[in-house]
């Protein structure tokens, strides 16, 4: 994972000592954002259909916001695009009328499939009623689906090349492994707060645990943000590392190589989020139990996360990680 910061070193992937990324073995992104504006310009002003209504074609893009990239992690590919298109149209009838009407696609990401895609056709405001825009809905929206779709293979195949080099005969990179003085320096001076009764895991051992509780303001509404910790390839992208996530009441989830872990027991959509969570380092099967809940207050979201048995002595890296690999990377990774 990419070194937001100082911090707790037990949650950085840590980098070779010689600077060397062999193979692209650690997280290597490309931003393909200049290059997807241009193209996506080129395809759907390329757009024309034509009926026995008459003919209708795309003439220019008057919005189209977002970007895109590709990261590799250990020789796997992730694809990250998201964007918000607009485009003129003008239609000509049998008769040789004139018309102008906009296509609006709200919803063009990685997590949408080209079937779901969110795309309207409609006429100028000053415009009269005309056939052409049936002819717009039914064959142009197929049409512009159909470029979409193109500029999609054309970015997972034109731009994945280099990505993932030959493994052959390499070796992974190897570790450095950090002193004990550097490590103390990462930790927080506060002391603790224990609970007085101790909690046992399933190894039979009794331990004495922490609660804790944090607020963060996020500006961004409060279902893109839910959406964030549950989504495996936002999750992915926020850590800069491969994650599993099972978006789902009961579903598993393992993040940062498998330092993290753990289960969502409760979900309720846009406002909360409730997990077991684990880091691989405490007491065998011991979980601490998170709540994260979502306030959205307009045009910024509100979340206060509250963190029960956490192991004695582990509250201060514990409260450090949260802040520094997830509320920080979000807000660094997405803007908000």
């Amino acid at each position: 994972m990419a070194k937001w910061g100082e911090g707790d070193p037990r949650w950085i992937v840590e980098q070779r000592a010689d600077g060397t990324n062999v193979n692209n073995w650690h997280w290597t992104e490309r931003d393909v954002s200049g290059w997807s504006s241009d193209r996506l310009r080129q395809l759907l002003e390329g757009v024309r259909v034509e009926g026995p209504e008459g003919v209708c074609q795309l003439t220019d893009i008057s919005k189209l916001d977002g970007e895109a990239s590709i990261n590799n992690r250990k020789g796997k590919l992730f694809y990250f695009y998201e964007w918000q298109l607009k485009a003129n149209w003008l239609g000509t009838s049998s008769k040789g009328l004139k018309y102008r009407g906009t296509v609006e696609v709200a919803n063009l990401s990685d997590e949408n499939d080209m079937d779901d895609l969110d795309i309207t056709a409609s006429l100028c405001k000053d415009q009269p009623s005309t056939p052409l825009l049936d002819l717009m809905k039914k064959k142009g929206i197929q049409e512009v689906r159909r470029v979409l779709g193109e500029y999609v293979c054309q970015l997972k195949s034109e731009f994945s090349q280099g990505m993932i080099l030959p493994t052959a005969n390499e070796a992974k990179p190897q570790t450095q492994k950090k002193t004990q003085s550097q490590t103390s320096k990462t930790q927080i001076s506060s002391a603790p707060k224990c609970s007085p009764s101790p909690t046992s895991c399933s190894t039979g051992v009794r331990i004495s645990t922490c609660n804790f509780s944090l607020n963060e303001t996020f500006q961004t509404s409060a279902d893109e943000l839910y959406r964030t910790f549950i989504n495996q390839e936002f999750v992915q992208v926020f850590t800069r590392s491969v994650a599993v996530v099972d978006g789902r009441r009961g579903g598993k989830f393992q993040l940062l190589d498998g330092s993290v872990s753990g289960e969502f027991t409760q979900l309720v959509p846009d406002q909360r989020i409730e997990m077991r969570w684990r880091f691989r380092t405490w007491p065998n099967e011991h979980y601490a139990t998170i709540s994260l809940d979502l306030q959205d207050q307009g045009d910024e979201t509100e979340l206060r996360m509250e963190c029960r048995g956490v192991p004695a002595g582990e509250e201060d890296s514990t409260r450090e990680g949260w802040t520094r690999f997830y509320f920080q990377a979000i807000k660094q990774t997405f803007g908000y």
